[in-house]
């Protein structure tokens, strides 16, 4: 029995009934450029869990070679066991996984400059994750081959990035919660983020009814992410809209980890 090949032997009923143990003290980090991490990334929570599983057992220093694609296994018994889920679920996410992710993008907005000394529009980029996903049944895994023109957003990174530990977001049951995470700890240094509502629209990859009520966004976004990284990531986290006239312009949130508890088991 291996990592690498997943289902092994168990007979259906086995499958149902198996619990892997959460992974302890999980070494596992993943880093992704600012940029990367303020994008819309278009995942849900089971493909986001399958991505930054893989994201975390990519070298964020390695270089490759021109046309060469890093590629990245993921067994059921690996998911199951770092996210603490019955075996037959982590099947059944890597299968659908496997019929979906390639058609996931992330969408950027780049920085917008002038011409002929006027403002123009941020250019909007879209990408893939993944160039190829493939998936073998009966043996339980699914393979990545990571889009090329992703690679310098996961690896060769030397400056403008952001870490954290997997362990942080593996008890989450929200997409909304991961990513809430994930532009805070941009600024863990400080304690302190703060994002246009436009970029954090973005980032939630927020639907045009909610871009256009704030209510829907607190409710349905911003108030259960905080709710679930104040229980299941220990997170001391408070938020607060700015606004500007009437209009909520920004969104401010302080937040530290607190030191009196760990993280639920």
């Amino acid at each position: 029995m291996t990592k690498e090949t997943g289902e092994m032997n168990l007979s259906k009923a086995q499958k149902s009934m198996a619990v892997a143990p959460k992974v302890e003290g999980a070494e596992r980090w993943i880093t992704m450029t600012n940029a990367l991490i303020r994008s819309g990334h278009g995942l849900t929570l089971g493909e986001k869990r399958i991505v930054m599983l893989a994201a975390s057992k990519l070298d964020s220093m390695m270089t490759c070679a021109p046309g060469e694609v890093p590629t990245t296994k993921i067994s059921a018994i690996e998911y199951a066991e770092m996210y603490g889920i019955e075996m037959n679920a982590a099947y059944e996410q890597l299968q659908l996984a496997s019929k979906h992710l390639y058609a996931r993008s992330i969408t950027f907005f780049e920085p917008a400059f002038t011409r002929k000394g006027k403002p123009i529009e941020p250019t909007l980029r879209t990408m893939r994750w993944v160039g190829e996903v493939k998936y073998q049944k009966g043996e339980g895994w699914v393979e990545l081959f990571w889009w090329p023109q992703l690679m310098p957003h996961l690896i060769g990174l030397k400056k403008n990035f952001t870490s954290y530990q997997l362990q942080q977001a593996n008890a989450l049951r929200s997409a909304y919660s991961w990513r809430l995470l994930e532009l805070l700890m941009r600024f863990k240094s400080t304690g302190v983020a703060e994002y246009t509502i436009e970029d954090f629209c973005q980032s939630m990859n927020a639907t045009e009814k909610q871009k256009n009520d704030f209510a829907k966004i607190r409710t349905k976004i911003i108030e259960p992410a905080v709710k679930e990284l104040r229980e299941k990531d220990n997170w001391i986290l408070e938020w607060e809209p700015i606004k500007g006239g009437r209009k909520v312009k920004s969104i401010r949130f302080t937040f530290l980890k607190n030191p009196q508890q760990s993280l639920p088991l």
